[in-house]
């Protein structure tokens, strides 16, 4: 779910017993309005306007809240909306359309009006955690302190589970009324896909198509939370890298573990935080304007450590605004849907360390490999939600994808949200089709070097 550029966001309304929310409308009396149009600044041919949603879709809790939207002029669009979803969680979309629209899919844009906002906490109205912000930055790995988690938490108090991907995805539903539409397309990038999966669930009447791009499941685990699929698929794309003419002539995955065994826990969580930061500036993993990462191992193991420390260095937690990227909305949606060792945001904080405990105690040593269990329980999904205080859970359907055509796409280089992770939600889609494109990384409509990943969202949409 990492985020560089885009990724993407939503989640379900479904009915209270699920621990969903029902959409409500802001404006009582009237259906949803999208108000203040005017040009977007810097990006010609895109009215910016606002969308004022409640602040709680159950009522709990008062207030609203001001959404910025984008949306192209090509008003009537042959084919209709296309919900542009971008993630993390925790980043805006309003400025990257002109991106996305106009320089990435301009063949798509052709025939559909684009559409893409800041959701909730992200953008111009970011939520500004500065102790989470500065130990975390962009990244899902860097292991923050408890102090900044619960920082974060005092600073948004009772507001905190209004963040969570249920109410996104009743703020979509009521963007949907204000275009006047009764379906749109949802086509979502990392986390982004993660809440157009469930935005599909929630209104399956509301979609006509739907496009996953760098697949995050919809059902959340404990596995997922504890990233286990991202760090054993570390072997089998660092293999596929070196087996590239010319090949390596050595097992980067072997030098991989070597290196994380001889180093400490915490050394091991940057290690694994810099791979995956890594393949956003170089999917081959062997640049060596990028620095060559597959070299640096296989030298930290022949006993020369200043190569790979450069590298690890180099490719960790930057320094990025929270209009950029919010770390304080990333913690806050990701402990309110996520499930953990300890099962949800509603296990109070005493039970949590010692169910965590019990997890890594009975994982094998082949659920983390290359890595170890201490860089599974210490990476940052699972230290910024354990010590975040207890709250409602949000909810967590399990189950297929509704009946409509889904179109999948991953990069087979992708360690961000693998490539197991979109055959795992590709088998829930009764009407999907898997589309793998080879050699490619994290986010294949925004960052595809080539065209064929974006060939096959032109032809499933056209």
């Amino acid at each position: 779910m990492r985020s560089k550029l885009l990724t993407a966001g939503l989640v379900l309304a479904l009915t209270a017993a699920l621990g969903g929310v029902a959409a409500a409308d802001a404006r009582p009396g009237g259906r949803p309005k999208l108000t203040d149009p005017h040009p977007c600044p810097n990006q010609p041919g895109f009215t910016c306007s606002t969308l004022t949603v409640p602040l709680d879709h159950t009522g709990r809790v008062p207030g609203t809240l001001d959404l910025p939207i984008a949306t192209s002029d090509n008003v009537s669009a042959p084919k209709g909306v296309l919900l542009f979803l971008t993630g993390g969680p925790g980043q805006g979309g309003v400025g990257t359309i002109t991106r996305i629209a106009t320089q990435r899919l301009p063949e798509v844009a052709k025939d559909y009006r684009f559409v893409m906002l800041d959701q909730r906490g992200t953008g111009a109205g970011a939520l500004n955690c500065p102790g989470l912000q500065a130990q975390m930055g962009s990244s899902d790995i860097a292991t923050p302190t408890p102090e900044a988690v619960t920082e974060c938490a005092r600073i948004l108090g009772r507001t905190a589970p209004l963040y969570s991907t249920d109410q996104s995805v009743a703020d979509f539903d009521q963007l949907r009324q204000a275009l006047g539409v009764r379906k749109m397309v949802v086509d979502g990038v990392s986390y982004g896909s993660f809440t157009a999966a469930r935005y599909a669930i929630a209104h399956p009447g509301n979609v006509g198509k739907v496009v996953l791009d760098s697949v995050l499941p919809h059902h959340a685990s404990a596995s997922a939370s504890l990233y286990l699929t991202g760090l054993t698929a570390e072997a089998r794309v660092l293999r596929a890298a070196c087996s590239v003419a010319p090949a390596c002539g050595f097992d980067p995955a072997d030098d991989l573990a070597w290196v994380v065994r001889h180093r400490t826990a915490a050394e091991g969580v940057k290690i694994f935080d810099a791979i995956v930061a890594y393949e956003f500036n170089d999917p081959t993993y062997r640049s060596e304007e990028a620095g060559d990462i597959i070299d640096a191992l296989h030298a930290a193991r022949g006993g020369s450590r200043d190569w790979l420390d450069q590298v690890v260095t180099g490719y960790t937690t930057e320094d990025v605004p929270p209009a950029a990227f919010s770390s304080g909305l990333h913690a806050a949606t990701l402990c309110a849907d996520q499930r953990f060792p300890w099962g949800s945001s509603s296990t109070p904080v005493s039970l949590r360390q010692p169910l965590l405990s019990l997890t890594a105690r009975a994982l094998p040593a082949s659920a983390t490999w290359p890595y170890t269990t201490e860089v599974a329980t210490q990476q940052g999904f699972i230290q910024s939600c354990l010590p975040w205080p207890a709250e409602r859970a949000g909810s967590n359907p399990a189950g297929s994808l509704p009946n409509v055509p889904v179109l999948l796409l991953n990069g087979d280089r992708d360690l961000s949200t693998p490539l197991e992770w979109a055959r795992e939600e590709a088998s829930t889609a009764p009407n999907g089709k898997l589309v793998i494109v080879p050699g490619e990384s994290h986010s294949i409509q925004n960052r595809e070097r080539g065209h064929a990943g974006r060939d096959a969202v032109l032809s499933f949409l056209r």
